[in-house]
């Protein structure tokens, strides 16, 4: 007992001498040792903080974990912002690192949760990290958004560019960018590294469109279209799968048997190769079903009704008819409600970065790769976007009446 006492009294000395060296004033040590020793300690710690501040925005410490320089670098090296014709190169620490020191303090302590991350194990693999890539992603799309795109602004101003040495296309978006001052975020995610994959972040207008569906009555001899991508099967136990239809693909009920629909699609085809995918018209490329190979070779499955030319390609094209099964709740009377849904989808995710153009200011051949070029700027899920370039290539140039895409045509032409 004496001793644990011995003990805790030789602590509390301790702590009341400590307290006495940093509060009692100086006998032995003269005031103008005490201001200089401060001011040499000073300065090393000021030398030591930056020093340590500037080896955090150095390129080899921003890869040295391999969370960032297995998964991060690669991607950015395959971009411009890594090589071009200039020899002008972007670092880590230039997109991601602000210059005025109290924002670089502020983004330090941002970015020590991610370092948190690697060392808990939270991203520590390739699968965890593209797990919580959306996230990461989203931080600093926030952070980009609530600065106005900074860091890009230190390279990319407005008032420095010349819109007059730029491609049209280019011309007409920048301009339109200045002028409303918008975040470059808005357009360009995913300009240095690759956009996380969205898993399970449908459009929920959809499960609305799918309930819908399933309490729309079916009736032999009427005509519907597919709400949703879906299989097509051979059998009415919907057991031999042999492809699948494309959401808004029209079918006609044959009969509704025992919860399984057999539906008769009349579509079109190209006569080259095996002839997989068969496409909604004549000439035009818009998808409607995908045919497994084996149903192919099966002359009994498929009734050729018409063959006819394409001048512009060469092509023979053939219409084709074949009754498949398909699960039932899954078709509408019209086609409007999944254009609804494609209008305001394309509407609401085209207009941040420039005005979208009207669908009847390109023809169906032309949007599949106009979108391509394009979708990769926006949010947009890949079920959605898959609804929203049908509803541009069904709308399209091709479909409109020659009034309409004359107006649409003139209203674009007028454009800035």
């Amino acid at each position: 007992m004496k001793i644990i006492k011995a003990i805790f009294r030789a602590i509390a000395n301790l702590f009341r001498w400590i307290y006495d060296w940093f509060t009692r004033p100086a006998r032995r040590i003269g005031l103008g040792l005490l201001v200089t020793g401060g001011f040499i300690a000073g300065i090393g710690f000021w030398a030591s903080f930056n020093a340590g501040m500037n080896y955090t925005n150095t390129e080899e410490f921003c890869i040295s974990c391999h969370t960032m320089g297995d998964n991060l670098l690669p991607e950015l090296q395959k971009t411009v912002h890594w090589k071009n014709r200039t020899g002008v190169r972007a670092y880590c620490m230039d997109c991601h690192v602000p210059h005025s020191f109290t924002d670089k303090v502020a983004r330090k302590m941002q970015a020590s949760r991610e370092v948190l991350s690697h060392v808990v194990g939270t991203i520590g693999t390739r699968e965890k990290f593209l797990e919580h890539r959306l996230v990461l992603a989203q931080r600093e799309w926030a952070r980009f958004k609530a600065n106005n795109s900074k860091e890009c602004r230190n390279c990319h101003d407005y008032d420095s560019m010349d819109f007059d040495k730029m491609k049209v296309t280019s011309q007409m978006m920048m301009r339109s960018a200045a002028e409303r001052n918008a975040s470059c975020v808005d357009c360009h995610r995913g300009i240095a590294h690759e956009l996380p994959e969205i898993k399970g972040a449908g459009n929920p207008a959809f499960d609305s469109l799918l309930s819908e569906a399933s309490h729309v009555s079916v009736k032999a001899g009427g005509h519907y279209v597919s709400v949703v991508p879906q299989k097509i099967y051979a059998d009415q136990t919907l057991t031999k799968e042999i492809g699948s239809i494309e959401v808004s693909t029209p079918v006609k009920i044959l009969q509704n048997v025992d919860g399984a629909l057999e539906v008769e699609l009349d579509l079109w085809r190209k006569n080259k190769g095996l002839a997989r995918v068969w496409y909604n018209s004549f000439g035009m490329n818009v998808t409607n079903a995908i045919l497994n190979r084996d149903v192919l070779k099966d002359s009994d499955f498929i009734e050729v009704l018409e063959s006819r030319m394409d001048e512009m390609t060469g092509l023979e094209w053939q219409k084709v008819s074949a009754s498949v099964w398909i699960e039932p709740g899954t078709l509408l009377n019209s086609v409007e409600p999944i254009w609804d849904i494609a209008r305001h989808s394309y509407d609401s995710a085209c207009s941040v970065c420039h005005r979208q153009p009207q669908p009847a200011s390109h023809d169906a051949n032309q949007w599949p790769g106009l979108f391509a070029g394009m979708v990769g700027f926006t949010n947009m899920d890949s079920e959605t976007a898959g609804v929203v370039l049908k509803y541009l290539q069904l709308n399209s140039s091709d479909f409109a009446t020659a009034s309409q895409s004359a107006l649409e045509g003139t209203i674009q032409s007028a454009r800035p």
